[in-house]
């Protein structure tokens, strides 16, 4: 009994806000000074994860976030590789700059062509998202493979896309497959190490958004 947390009495819209204080106070502690580009970024995969690693593993190019920012501001769109990172996207926010999101995994001619090769939808998807004809913003959370595709499709040809966000979470693939997106002239996003997911892809892109719209 005398190690139960103080209950905090809150209103709905105060949790968030409350959430936020908590782990700026909680860096503080630990003595993390986040790069203030950087800092609403990271603040929300925390917020999304209650996992304080973020903190030392987030990594970013040069000029990420203000790259991102102005991709969005002009109305890219986003690519996921689950429809879980899709469905978690503010996708009033992203259409109120012009942008929409899209998930490929489901598509019937994807699982076909995916079949017929052998290889996963997620890899597929890729290449479809890649016909886009405007500049797209990649937030993969899932499927490593997703990244070595995108790769992949940078080694055979000029093409590049706009934005690679590189969060897959898991155990095969998933550091070296970051190591290689960090290491192309693509300016990027990526969680180092085995942690991330969809709702990582998905907080990283609504921090985006949210500062640029002010929605929630």
């Amino acid at each position: 009994m005398g190690n139960r947390k103080r209950m905090e009495r809150l209103l709905p819209e105060e949790i968030e806000k409350r959430s936020f204080e908590i782990i700026a106070e909680e860096l503080r502690m630990r003595g993390i000074l986040l790069p203030a580009e950087q800092e609403m970024i990271t603040k929300r995969v925390i917020h999304t994860s209650a996992d304080f690693d973020y903190a030392d593993t987030m990594t970013y190019s040069e000029g990420a976030v203000g790259i991102a920012k102005t991709l969005l501001s002009s109305g890219a769109d986003i690519v996921t590789d689950t429809n879980m990172a899709l469905s978690g996207i503010n996708q009033r926010a992203l259409a109120s700059l012009g942008g929409r999101a899209h998930c490929f995994m489901a598509d019937e001619e994807v699982a076909r062509i995916a079949k017929e090769r052998g290889t996963t939808r997620a890899a597929v998807s890729m290449e479809k998202a890649g016909k886009l004809k405007k500049p797209v913003i990649f937030a993969v959370g899932n499927a490593p493979t997703a990244l070595l595709k995108l790769y992949e499709m940078m080694q055979e040809s000029a093409w590049r896309p706009a934005f690679i966000i590189g969060v897959p979470v898991g155990f095969v693939n998933v550091e070296a497959a970051k190591e290689l997106i960090m290491e192309t002239d693509v300016p990027y996003i990526v969680n180092r190490g085995r942690k991330g997911g969809s709702n990582v892809a998905a907080a990283i892109c609504n921090a985006l958004l949210y500062e640029l719209t002010g929605a929630r």
